[in-house]
C-alpha cells in the first residue's frame, strides 16, 4: 500500500520540516484534542460550502475529504470533513483513521459508514465521488495501522488516550 502525497517532509504539500513537526507535536496533546473537534469540522465545512467544494483549510496539513453519509439511526445526511491517506495514484482509494483526536468514543461518522457502507460520497478535490466503505480488521488493519503511523504519527498518542480500538476504513470508488 502506497499512500498519495503526505505531510512529510518532502512531500508536495505545504506542510514540511520544522513546522509539521510543531503541527504534529500540538496536535498530540490533550488540549488540542479538546478544542480541535468543535472547530476544525466547523471550519472547514464552512470554507468548503462557501468555496463549493474546491478548499478544505485542514488538507494544508494532511490531504483531505468531505464525507457524506446518511446517519445510522436517522437517515439523514451527514456531513463531515475529514483527514484521510490517498492509496496509490489511481485515486481510486482512501484511508480513513476514525481517530476522534484521541477522545473517548468512536467518531459517529464511523458508525454511519458500519450501518450503511454503500451509501458514502465524498468531495474529493472539488469533485463528488461515490465510494464503498469497508471497516478493516485482522492483519490487513495492522498493515494500513504501520503505514498511517509513518504518515501520521500522532495516531500513536491518540491510540495511548483511549480503550477503544482506533477503527480504520478503506474507501473505494463504487
Amino acid at each position: 500500500m502506497a499512500p498519495g502525497p503526505g505531510p512529510g517532509p518532502g512531500s508536495e504539500g505545504p506542510a514540511s520540516g520544522r513546522a509539521l513537526r510543531l503541527v504534529q507535536r500540538v496536535s498530540s496533546t490533550r488540549a488540542f484534542a479538546k478544542v480541535a473537534p468543535h472547530l476544525v469540522p466547523l471550519l472547514d465545512r464552512t470554507v468548503h460550502r462557501i468555496t463549493r467544494g474546491r478548499v478544505l483549510p485542514s488538507a494544508r496539513m494532511l490531504p483531505g475529504l468531505v464525507l457524506t453519509v446518511p446517519g445510522a439511526r436517522s437517515g439523514r445526511p451527514r456531513v463531515t470533513p475529514l483527514a484521510c491517506m490517498p492509496e496509490g495514484e489511481a485515486e481510486s482509494t482512501w484511508i480513513l483513521v476514525g481517530s476522534n483526536f484521541g477522545r473517548p468514543g468512536h467518531p459517529a461518522w464511523t458508525a454511519n459508514l458500519l450501518a450503511r457502507p454503500e451509501e458514502a460520497v465524498i468531495s474529493w478535490r472539488g469533485r463528488s465521488i461515490p465510494v464503498r466503505a469497508r471497516l478493516l480488521e485482522g492483519a490487513e488493519r495492522e498493515e494500513v495501522w504501520r503505514v498511517a503511523l509513518a504518515f501520521w504519527p500522532p495516531y500513536a498518542a491518540y491510540q495511548e488516550r483511549v480503550e477503544r480500538r482506533i477503527r480504520l476504513f478503506r474507501l473505494e470508488r463504487r
